[in-house]
């Protein structure tokens, strides 16, 4: 089976002390890792690529997510990626990108990072090909007050990227987040070139590697 392209999303927010992540548990009618703790994120769909935003991907975070594809990925399909990232995150959690006084407007994918992809081993009864991308809240002018909980995800938390030990959260979740909480040690601001992190099988061993 063919992993399917998605993408997910890594919301930090740093409006208090510390770094936030946003999570939510997985419906328990879910067939593929139900009741666990995830991103927001979910399958590209094709209507993507028509999707509007006001600011184009940053070029390092397009030229890695084009170089790191399995098959051929344009220009377009790159941007895709990250316009689905952003859709499945209104869908499940409420929360749409804006502008600096948090009204909703066509996203700028400019302030987005590449982070992290991650492919099901084979077998599995769903297989993707997840792009993890990551920004900060009050750069996207997210409105927080706006939040809540949907069909996809329930429980929704704004978790500690240092204290994340207390939730039931599917392993590539943990994994992805401690990665990124490790790229961000001096720098909080996590650089558009900062590594990127891969996660696969080959022949039977888990990969923990870099793009």
């Amino acid at each position: 089976m063919r992993p399917k392209d998605a993408a997910s999303i890594l919301l930090l927010d740093r409006s208090k002390d510390g770094i936030r992540v946003l999570v939510g548990k997985r419906s328990s009618a879910h067939v593929f890792m139900p009741d666990v703790f995830v991103f927001p994120g979910g399958r590209r769909d094709t209507r993507d690529h028509a999707l509007p935003y006001s600011g184009d991907l940053h070029p390092a975070v397009r030229d890695r997510l084009i170089r790191a594809a399995s098959r051929p990925l344009t220009v377009s399909g790159a941007r895709a990626l990250a316009l689905a990232a952003i859709r499945e995150l209104h869908e499940e959690t409420g929360l749409r990108f804006g502008n600096a006084a948090g009204e909703p407007q066509p996203p700028d994918l400019s302030r987005l990072r590449f982070v992290a992809r991650a492919t099901t081993p084979p077998g599995r009864i769903r297989r993707y090909d997840t792009r993890f991308f990551c920004c900060f809240t009050d750069e996207v002018g997210v409105d927080l007050a706006s939040i809540s909980d949907s069909e996809e995800l329930l429980d929704l938390q704004w978790l500690d990227i240092y204290d994340n030990t207390s939730l039931n959260m599917a392993p590539i979740t943990r994994m992805v987040l401690e990665d990124v909480t490790k790229f961000m040690i001096g720098d909080h601001s996590l650089q558009f070139e900062s590594p990127v992190r891969q996660y696969f099988e080959r022949r039977g061993i888990f990969i923990r590697g870099f793009l």
